[in-house]
């Protein structure tokens, strides 16, 4: 039952509790220094990212999924909408960086970090149009019924879908959020008109699925209907979900 669908699967804990013990080895000394700049909700809500994270994908939502759309859309909420904006806000580049055993950070990730190519890569990833460009595509791109059909029935796609959703989802969040240090690109009354794109572009996706006469992903077909919701009604829902929760965050 109810158990029995937790995945405890080591590529997903030992990753989750390496990152959470390093962020809080590197806040703890940040917090020492800097208590007003690295205040305790900072921890809260980077393990709180992490927490949801371990959630979103090893919970019973993720058998769920694979049965009603909706549970699906709820585990893409996840992953775009409230597991990035909650690890930003914990200011993570620092800490992650604090919290490593000093031999990797001074013969390893340090010379790479400082390196000239990377910056120039991380400015121009962070840049708010590429951010919005990158969110935007991910999740038009993945919801068209060939890539998600694609995704559905191959573990491996299934998890770059993740992957991109997480990936867009941080790049999208990061002007927004803008966690401390990194410097503003834009002005902060820009992020209005960014977030009402954004949420247009949700709003287009959701009615497009809530008001689709068809089946759009036809594998929903082929499964146990869980409590008798026909592949039309689960549709409709997803595309609510979608749209209503997705809307509040934006």
């Amino acid at each position: 039952g109810f158990a029995q669908s937790w995945t405890f699967d080591p590529w997903i804990i030992i990753p989750l509790l390496l990152t959470g013990g390093i962020y809080w080895r590197g806040w703890r000394d940040l917090h020492r220094r800097l208590p007003r700049r690295y205040a305790v909700w900072r921890l809260i809500a980077f393990q709180g990212g992490l927490l949801t994270l371990f959630l979103a994908l090893a919970s019973p939502l993720h058998p769920l999924a694979e049965l009603l759309l909706q549970f699906h859309m709820i585990q893409h909420l996840l992953l775009m909408m409230v597991i990035p904006p909650l690890l930003l806000l914990g200011a993570p580049v620092l800490p992650l960086l604090r919290g490593l055993p000093r031999p990797v950070l001074q013969r390893g990730l340090g010379p790479f970090f400082a390196s000239t190519a990377l910056q120039r890569l991380a400015q121009f990833l962070t840049h708010p149009i590429v951010c919005l460009l990158a969110f935007t595509v991910s999740t038009i791109a993945w919801h068209v019924p060939a890539l998600y059909e694609l995704a559905r029935s191959s573990d491996f796609w299934h998890n770059v879908q993740h992957v991109c959703f997480l990936g867009t989802g941080l790049l999208f969040w990061w002007p927004v959020v803008q966690p401390w240090p990194s410097r503003l690109r834009w002005p902060r009354w820009t992020m209005i008109p960014y977030l009402l794109f954004a949420d247009i572009q949700n709003t287009a996706l959701s009615a497009f699925l809530i008001f689709s006469e068809r089946v759009l992903y036809p594998s929903y077909a082929a499964v146990p209907r869980l409590w008798g919701i026909s592949v039309l009604d689960d549709q409709a829902a997803a595309g609510a979900i979608m749209w209503v929760p997705g809307s509040v965050i934006f």
